[in-house]
């Protein structure tokens, strides 16, 4: 796993369709209990674990990148340049998930087309998965879903016009990023503890279209076996 993500020879579209409006939203408010230390701040590349998950967003050229904030906040804020970012303070972080998409959300423009969650410890994620989640929003007749409007990939389409979220789907199961089309918005936003997104999803099956995406889904950092697992990774690539 490399320590920055390799830049894109074309930036990504603001948000999967020309004139859409898009918000990246990164979720980095934990309290890191598992692991008695910042996860933010651990030693990722020549920078931090949030560093590189920033250099990704950054190559996403979304209309608007909100980041959420909470344990260790002021730390953060001093080590890791944000500039870019509209950072957001959530101080009910130890309620959960939840709580910081909700405070991230209260900071999205209103005109937003789609909003995709990103985790500020997995920096594995790839700007190529942001695109095909948003990409997988776009109306059949659009984009990547005219080209799935074949005869034998009609019923896709047909999925892809219906899909309100997009979830990447891994070879050893689905993960982030996660995108959600503005008519979920007001879902997402009154959800409440540390796995309703993935409830959400559970309760919105129809909704849902899985974008195929090779590899496994990429390490997030919960603790100490994780972060060394996250550092082998990158070491075998070097």
């Amino acid at each position: 796993m490399p320590s920055r993500p390799e830049p894109l020879r074309q930036p990504l579209r603001p948000g999967g369709s020309p004139g859409s409006r898009t918000a990246g939203i990164i979720l980095a408010a934990g309290a890191s209990r598992r692991l008695g230390r910042p996860k933010q701040l651990l030693p990722y590349g020549s920078g931090v674990l949030l560093d590189a998950v920033l250099a990704t967003v950054h190559n996403c050229a979304f209309s608007q990148t909100v980041l959420a904030l909470g344990a260790a906040a002021a730390e953060v804020q001093r080590a890791v340049d944000t500039s870019g970012c509209d950072v957001v303070l959530n101080p009910d972080f130890g309620d959960g998930c939840a709580s910081s998409i909700a405070a991230a959300l209260a900071a999205v423009r209103p005109d937003t087309d789609a909003v995709v969650l990103l985790l500020g410890d997995q920096p594995g994620v790839s700007a190529a998965s942001v695109r095909a989640v948003l990409d997988a929003l776009q109306p059949a007749g659009s984009g990547a879903a005219a080209a799935a409007g074949t005869a034998a990939g009609t019923a896709q389409t047909a999925q892809v016009a219906r899909a309100g979220i997009a979830v990447c789907r891994y070879d050893d199961g689905v993960g982030h990023p996660l995108a959600f089309a503005r008519r979920l918005i007001p879902e997402l936003a009154a959800l409440h503890g540390d796995k309703a997104v993935w409830k959400l999803l559970e309760q919105r099956a129809d909704d849902v279209v899985e974008v195929r995406t090779p590899g496994p889904v990429p390490l997030d950092v919960d603790t100490e076996e994780d972060y060394r697992r996250l550092l082998d990774g990158l070491q075998g690539v070097r």
